[in-house]
């Protein structure tokens, strides 16, 4: 186990380095000019020119792109070019908003979207199983951002149940926090929801038509107990596989959200960074978003064998 979490974290700095390279690039051949923003739109050309040289804009990009790596090496993701505040100290800050919200919604999606697909295929064919792959394309289907608007329009405004917008952190008022997480957990899982639900009886289906479970049905186990004890467990690599997959959804699906419930996330940080074109502020939130995602995966091969002792790497 130790050997493949050692391989799996030497394998994620290569990869690291090419989506750094891709993000420097990107940003930095793309139309704007952050010197233009912050001189303002009544400066002239010297007064652009002066805050280019102020923020280092004016040297060869490749001079550019080395004295970035250098600052990645030691650990600094920079500093804000507008708030003059480190990027480590804006994502430490927005940091609790999202990781709840990601949290609340993983929580909602695993516990209520497996159990669905897997009575699903119980019931192959039945009104349940079509209800359920119904709900399943339309979830997948409607973007987060109308999810989030049509759960705000009938459960804030029409019924007053929840807070159209806000976050409250739970080690301050857990209760007050629970009614602002409601609607925006809601809206990720949805999404997130449809996905593991069709996957999870695709999966469940396929083992319940193997061997083992009709030898387990003619041993006399009970249908509940081959289900949850026998063809969901055997079923449960796929599942975790897009699980891990489905954490990507949920990155950009939290960007979204928070901007419509106005929570001060990391996601409400990339959009505000991305309009004022903060350099180093949108490479350090892209180089975290990509480092979730691998230390996500690396959970994923882990749980792997946990599973299934059959795989080995």
């Amino acid at each position: 186990m130790l050997r493949l979490i050692a391989l799996r974290i030497v394998s994620a700095v290569p990869v690291m380095l090419v989506v750094a390279t891709i993000v420097f690039l990107l940003l930095r051949l793309s139309p704007g000019d952050p010197a233009t923003i912050l001189a303002g739109d009544m400066a002239g050309p010297d007064a652009v020119a002066r805050m280019r040289v102020e923020l280092g804009l004016d040297r060869p990009l490749l001079i550019q792109y080395f004295a970035w790596l250098g600052e990645l090496a030691q650990g600094h993701l920079g500093q804000s070019i507008l708030s003059k505040v480190p990027v480590l100290a804006l994502i430490r800050d927005r940091i609790e908003p999202t990781l709840v919200l990601a949290g609340a919604a993983i929580l909602i999606t695993v516990l209520v979207a497996v159990p669905l697909g897997a009575i699903a295929a119980w019931r192959h064919n039945s009104w349940v199983d079509r209800a359920v792959m119904t709900l399943s394309v339309i979830g997948f289907s409607v973007p987060a951002f109308v999810i989030g608007y049509l759960l705000i329009l009938f459960l804030s405004i029409r019924a007053d149940l929840f807070p159209v917008q806000g976050y409250v952190s739970p080690f301050v008022d857990p209760i007050a926090a629970l009614r602002h997480l409601v609607l925006p957990s809601l809206t990720l899982a949805l999404v997130f929801m449809a996905l593991i639900a069709r996957v999870t009886r695709s999966s469940v289906l396929e083992v319940l038509g193997q061997d083992f479970v009709r030898t387990a049905r003619a041993k006399g186990n009970r249908e509940g107990r081959i289900l949850w004890r026998h063809a969901l467990p055997n079923a449960a690599v796929p599942i975790i596989t897009v699980i891990g997959l489905g954490i990507a959804m949920l990155i950009s699906g939290v960007v979204v959200t928070e901007s419509v419930f106005n929570l001060p996330g990391v996601g409400r940080l990339t959009i505000d960074a991305i309009l004022a074109r903060d350099y180093p502020v949108v490479q350090g939130l892209i180089l975290f978003f990509a480092l979730i995602y691998v230390g996500v995966n690396l959970l994923i091969d882990v749980a792997y064998v946990i599973v299934d002792p059959r795989i080995r790497y």
